[in-house]
């Protein structure tokens, strides 16, 4: 009998910060959209303010919960927010999906308030379902958010690594991807008729890089510069996340050596779910064909005895880990007899049986040879 002891899954992991490459931002993570390796990382669990990198979650959480027709009635809350805003008025009725496109594109303060009001009925209990959403569902483990829209408040927080997993996460969906890689929109609320255009620089396309297929800016005082983008050059699709990057334009001077790195570096391989890594005496087989990401140097893999397999380079930085199987012996049972009353017996305790009834025949003759002689 073969018994399973795991499930297959990915382990995110990053290599030593020592890379070829010099990040300036306080906190970077690079991720392999597809198979969710961590490709570089600097201060990865740092946990840093993201300004309005937050919209993401929002953005995420709103497309999963709620109904992008539903119309929503805006407060004076949501009005009176500051910073960047898409001038909604109070009392105005507008479709939850256009809140979420004045959101993301033109980073709408006032708009990620009257979402969060619409789903949960106020920011506070908003921000606790939103919470253990990116908890439950997307598996981060140093975020905490106060707010839909990452005005500054201590408490409010992420870092690279789960910020890279929950932009990868929302990208998925084709709605969010869709608002997320949008470079203009006409805009027509009631007191503000205009056309948005993402303030990502790279998206619009002031800074050239091909293959971008969406970005967020956000800015505090607090925070500095943080950008999330994500791109492909078809091969490979790519998320990067900078935080707290010093001075204007780093940021992007961050994210386009990212890029570049991923892009020159790395390529996708399979493994096959026959292929067999061996530690010691046990053997152990990924559950299915699985894709992982690979340096384009000399390839190591090496598993310990747990199963987890380890992808790396010849200068043994770590790509990817990934869980496998275990199959153990087969367990040989001893064959039964079931006798007339259905009951079932061990081929020994039979043996037995016939050895006594064989002992008392013997016994038998003899007694009866004695009483003849």
């Amino acid at each position: 009998m073969l018994v399973l002891l795991c499930i297959s899954f990915q382990l995110n992991t990053y290599a030593d910060d020592q890379k070829p490459i010099d990040i300036k931002s306080e906190a970077a993570v690079l991720l392999d959209s597809d198979t969710r390796a961590v490709l570089y990382a600097k201060n990865p669990d740092e946990k840093l303010y993201p300004a309005s990198l937050t919209k993401i979650a929002t953005a995420i959480y709103a497309i999963e919960k709620g109904n992008l027709n539903d119309i929503v009635t805006v407060s004076k809350n949501a009005v009176s927010q500051e910073g960047t805003r898409v001038y909604l008025d109070v009392g105005e009725k507008v479709p939850l999906k256009l809140l979420i496109q004045g959101m993301l594109i033109n980073s709408g303060n006032d708009a990620a308030v009257a979402i969060a009001e619409h789903l949960d009925g106020n920011v506070d209990h908003f921000s606790e379902n939103m919470n253990d959403f990116l908890k439950e569902k997307i598996g981060v483990k140093n975020t905490h958010f106060v707010n839909p829209n990452g005005l500054f408040n201590p408490n409010h927080y992420t870092t690279a690594r789960d910020l890279a997993m929950i932009t990868n996460y929302a990208k998925k969906n084709p709605v969010f991807s869709e608002i997320f890689g949008t470079k203009m929109l006409d805009w027509n609320s009631e007191s503000w008729k205009t056309t948005l255009i993402t303030h990502h620089l790279m998206l619009k396309g002031e800074i050239p890089y091909p293959g971008i297929t969406g970005g967020k800016t956000g800015y505090v005082n607090e925070s500095k510069l943080t950008l999330a983008t994500t791109a492909e050059n078809g091969k490979l699709r790519l998320t990067a996340i900078v935080l707290k990057a010093p001075h204007k334009t780093m940021d992007y001077n961050d994210t386009k050596e990212l890029l570049d790195y991923g892009f020159s570096n790395f390529r996708h391989t399979l493994i096959s779910h026959k292929e067999k890594f061996t530690n010691g005496n046990k053997d152990f087989f990924p559950k299915n064909d699985t894709l992982i990401t690979v340096p384009n140097t000399e390839v190591r893999k090496m598993v310990n005895n747990q199963g987890i397999l380890t992808v790396g380079n010849i200068d043994n930085q770590t790509v990817q880990q990934i869980q496998l199987e275990q199959k153990l012996p087969e367990k040989i049972n001893k064959p039964t007899v079931r006798s007339s009353g259905k009951m079932n017996f061990h081929i020994d305790a039979v043996y037995g049986i016939i050895i006594f009834a064989l002992a008392g025949i013997v016994v038998g003759l003899r007694k009866k040879i004695r009483r003849n002689l």
